[in-house]
């Protein structure tokens, strides 16, 4: 059973039809929209500061979500994909976002939409993204702009997918 607890008299809250896997970990101010899903050994902990997640987000195995106390709280858009052992912390990831498997994302970086973090990029404290792009590398650096069919073969697919797999263990 997912473990689900308050911090501080906070209870996280969840939007319609999430799917949560028996080991996650959700605690404290945490709120998630509808059609989230979070999936084995994820954890997202709202427990120094808050954790705000949009409609269609998943969180994959081994994600870590989280932030710094009375510094940075982490704000997560529509339609993210947060690849497995990536880390999260105290940044905002705008709509239509795929961030790789992992990949780092440091406080007060802020992911503009439709844009791919590759997979094992480091995306340093306070970096601004660029909407539109493909950022890889450690630090994290522009590779190219993105098109349309890497928005929708990829980032969107990803997220649909989620959906899709999270109705097999509903």
């Amino acid at each position: 059973m997912t473990l689900i607890k308050p911090v501080k008299g906070i209870h996280p809250k969840f939007g319609n039809d999430c799917y949560l896997a028996e080991n996650a970990t959700i605690v404290g101010d945490v709120e998630m929209g509808d059609n989230c899903s979070v999936w084995f050994n994820a954890v997202i902990r709202g427990d120094v500061n808050s954790i705000r997640m949009g409609n269609k987000v998943n969180v994959q195995d081994g994600a870590c979500i989280h932030c710094t106390y009375q510094k940075t709280k982490t704000i997560i858009g529509n339609n993210v994909s947060i690849g497995h052992n990536a880390i999260v912390h105290g940044c905002k990831i705008d709509d239509n976002v795929l961030i790789g498997m992992g990949a780092i994302v440091m406080d007060n970086a802020v992911i503009g939409s439709n844009t791919i973090i590759a997979a094992g990029a480091v995306v340093l404290e306070n970096t601004i993204v660029e909407a539109g792009s493909i950022y890889a590398g450690v630090p994290a650096k522009k590779v190219k702009d993105i098109n349309q069919d890497l928005i929708k073969g990829e980032i969107n697919r990803i997220a649909d997918n989620y959906i899709m797999y999270s109705g097999w263990f509903k």
